[in-house]
């Protein structure tokens, strides 16, 4: 029973669509132009910046009030409350598990939001468990993260795959400790001369396909 090791945001659960839902009613509830949601975008780098920056560009470019501790909690709410599991997503890790593959959660971010998702979505009913890269205390790429998704569930790391789609800190992270992979690359071209995917997807569906096949 091999594992799959599952990275959460942009992979089993879409974040960019809700980031944007919530973006684009926060810029029209304070009357920014809708096109400053791209600069909205760019800043937060698919959640790659740290929340506190995040609010901190939205107020001085708008000149808000607004404490930067409201803004970070409307950031994480209007995320959380807009994410939603696809059904065929679902579908493939219930597909994954009866094929005697076990699916486990490995990411990076906070206890809080990542769980919030976890939980809400329902996503917790198609994994085995999941790591927390702040509950953990090391994040990916760090081969210590996935040792830990492993020792989790009591398996080996032989024999699992790793898919996500973030170049570096999955398909980094799997490089690092030696483990096959599949990026998800939506729509985007694989540059980094460091190390590659053994395989790409566009999607989810398509990479737990992959895995089954190889």
């Amino acid at each position: 029973m091999p594992l799959l090791l599952l990275d959460l945001d942009n992979t089993l659960l879409d974040r960019a669509g809700p980031f944007r839902a919530w973006g684009e009613r926060f810029l029209d509830g304070i009357g920014a132009p809708p096109a400053d949601i791209d600069w909205l975008i760019s800043i937060d780098a698919d959640g790659l910046t740290d929340k506190w920056d995040v609010a901190d560009a939205i107020r001085d470019r708008y000149g808000l009030r607004i404490p930067s501790i409201d803004l970070v909690e409307e950031l994480y709410e209007g995320v959380v409350a807009n994410v939603r599991l696809d059904p065929l997503v679902a579908c493939a890790l219930r597909i994954a598990d009866d094929a005697g593959w076990v699916p486990v959660v490995v990411s990076n971010g906070t206890v809080r939001q990542q769980e919030a998702m976890i939980r809400r979505t329902g996503l917790d009913r198609f994994v085995a468990d999941w790591v927390i890269s702040e509950e953990a205390g090391v994040s990916k790429p760090n081969p210590r993260i996935f040792a830990l998704a492993a020792q989790r569930v009591r398996m080996p790391l032989r024999g699992a795959w790793v898919v996500g789609d973030s170049p570096e800190t999955d398909i980094g992270g799997a490089t690092a400790v030696g483990l096959p992979s599949v990026w998800l690359h939506r729509g985007r071209t694989w540059t980094d001369p460091r190390f590659a995917p053994t395989r790409t997807a566009d999607g989810l569906i398509a990479a737990v396909a992959t895995v089954l096949a190889g």
